[in-house]
């Protein structure tokens, strides 16, 4: 599919902080654009430059080295910007990714002569509440992740679809996940599978005690809420970041953000269920434990 929209000249690589052999090919990757004399922006994920670059909307497409937690903070980064992103994958899935790393200099060839699509995927806006004072705002790809903490005991969860109670949840967690996070944290607890395109929010509730066990599959226009009841401890953690401590009481609200990331496709889109079925049938994970 001929793209005409853009023309790429300003170009951010990205790279995972620890992956060596990603910080290698990057720069191959820089190399080969410079001589097209393209202006290129190297760095790390973590590279506070880098992340300056993309987030004042000067670069024009984003070169991500990675697997699929490379992507994800990618799409945090990229998705203010509108900023497309084409991912190589270096990691063990590849689920938001379709390059490979022997397939980079094609790709990059198609991507500069316009032959590519922009797949749009659904962030979730997740705003955590201790009474009407705002503790932090987040933008998730995945999901947003309500759980007990280290103690083993299920937490009383509040739930809330546009300020009608809905349940009453006693569980170890709740998940809040998009059509992209359905492959993901709430695939594993047994959530639906969603098509990427689609602006959905899914709540799983994970391992729920005397508690409703299905999945709902809502409207994007919907504004969920979650509040904690808990004598022990509480988390919430977004797109698998570092846990944030809560207490009973707090309130979670996720609804559609009005930021979306944009993936550079080349397959068509039947893609997604193509390479669905390889990873039903063998977890990649598994098989690289028993090498």
């Amino acid at each position: 599919m001929k793209n005409e929209l853009t023309e790429f000249n300003k170009i951010a690589i990205a790279v995972h902080p620890k992956n060596h052999q990603a910080y290698t090919l990057a720069e191959e990757i820089a190399a080969s654009l410079r001589k097209d004399d393209k202006k290129v922006l190297l760095g790390r994920m973590d590279d506070k430059k880098l992340r300056a670059g993309i987030c004042d909307g000067c670069q024009e497409l984003l070169i991500a080295l990675g697997g699929d937690g490379t992507m994800l903070r990618a799409g945090h980064i990229s998705a203010p910007s509108r900023i497309p992103i084409l991912g190589i994958n270096l990691g063990h899935y590849g689920f938001l990714t379709e390059i490979q790393v022997d397939e980079w200099q094609d790709a990059l060839d198609r991507v500069l002569n316009g032959e590519f699509w922009l797949e749009k995927r659904m962030m979730l806006l997740t705003t955590l509440f201790r009474g009407d004072r705002k503790l932090g705002v987040w933008n998730a790809l995945n999901d947003t992740v309500i759980s007990r903490g280290e103690t083993i005991r299920p937490v009383q969860l509040e739930i809330s679809i546009n300020d009608r109670h809905l349940s009453t949840t006693v569980a170890d967690a709740v998940i809040a996940s998009t059509a992209t996070g359905s492959t993901a944290y709430a695939m594993a607890a047994g959530g639906p599978i969603l098509s990427p395109e689609l602006r959905n929010i899914i709540l799983v509730p994970v391992a729920p005690h005397l508690s409703i066990e299905q999945s709902l599959v809502l409207s994007e226009n919907v504004l969920v809420s979650v509040t904690v009841n808990t004598s022990h401890q509480a988390v919430i953690s977004v797109d698998g970041q570092p846990a944030i401590q809560m207490k009973t009481g707090d309130r979670v609200e996720i609804q559609a953000s009005d930021y979306e990331v944009q993936f550079i496709r080349f397959q068509d889109p039947g893609y997604f269920y193509r390479n669905l079925i390889p990873y039903m049938d063998q977890n990649p994970s598994i098989k690289k434990r028993n090498v």
